[in-house]
């Protein structure tokens, strides 16, 4: 907009129209903005003060030729921008949504991970959530979670590190159970126990990886197991790898099996 200011104006209003014109050109162009471009931030859930982290969009190589079969083969893999669980669901979250506490570590407190969860149960505790809140949380597919897990796609053999003992509580070092959350350290998005603690349920039914590249892959429909990741407390450090794939029944539970949730961009 050009504006013809003549010498009829004081100085005064000369400046003021000349800031607010740079201010309305400032807020079209942030209005303007792709959604990619925009800027995540953090925020919390209202009803159960869980924390999420954006999670930005990108591209990775998905597996490990050096892994088991499971793992291969190594192919291309893109997600879009997303945000996850900062960190594992606790007993204290878990507690209020559903009502009860099933953790066999219920003596480690609120803020250690709920456990003894099953895949149908943690979706069952997403559905209450949701209807509580308004919002779409989810579990995160198993592309997001190994994306995330390492920090972004970044050549990390644990979620965060190339040595388990400063991100992951693993057979080595759990003394025989969880512990609460974000003890140990965060990978580069500031995510916390990805490795160990709890296995972590994600969406994906398990299958053989594809060979093509993927954009946000959800895997099949159905199967008769689902994908956890992440390993646990009681795994030795292969099962902690940032790779590595597990699987379970639907209504499988087991002391050191719990998840996180993830949320679309906002």
């Amino acid at each position: 907009m050009k504006i013809n200011w003549g010498n009829n104006h004081p100085i005064w209003l000369r400046r003021w129209l000349a800031a607010s014109l740079t201010l309305l050109a400032l807020v079209a162009g942030a209005a303007g903005q792709p959604e990619s471009a925009k800027q995540l931030v953090q925020h919390n859930d209202a009803v159960t003060g869980m924390a999420f982290v954006p999670v930005p969009a990108g591209c990775f190589s998905m597996g490990s030729a050096a892994g088991s079969g499971d793992e291969k083969p190594v192919h291309e893999v893109c997600v879009s921008a997303f945000y996850l669980g900062k960190f594992e669901v606790t007993q204290g979250q878990w507690r209020v949504v559903m009502g009860e506490n099933p953790s066999r570590f219920a003596a480690c407190g609120d803020a250690c991970p709920v456990e003894q969860v099953s895949s149908a149960a943690a979706l069952e505790f997403i559905r209450r959530l949701n209807h509580r809140s308004g919002t779409n949380y989810r579990l995160p597919t198993e592309a997001e979670w190994e994306y995330a897990c390492t920090s972004g796609g970044k050549k990390e053999l644990y979620c965060g590190a190339n040595n388990p003992d400063s991100v992951a509580w693993y057979e080595k070092n759990s003394g025989g159970q969880t512990h609460p959350v974000g003890q140990k350290q965060a990978n580069g998005l500031g995510l916390h126990d990805m490795s160990g603690n709890v296995w972590e349920w994600v969406a994906d039914w398990k299958e053989r990886y594809p060979v093509t590249r993927q954009q946000d892959p959800t895997g099949v429909s159905a199967s008769s197991t689902r994908v956890r990741r992440g390993g646990s407390w009681q795994y030795g450090t292969v099962q902690q790898r940032a790779t590595w794939r597990s699987s379970g029944y639907p209504d499988d539970y087991a002391l050191d099996l719990g998840f996180r949730l993830a949320a679309p961009a906002r």
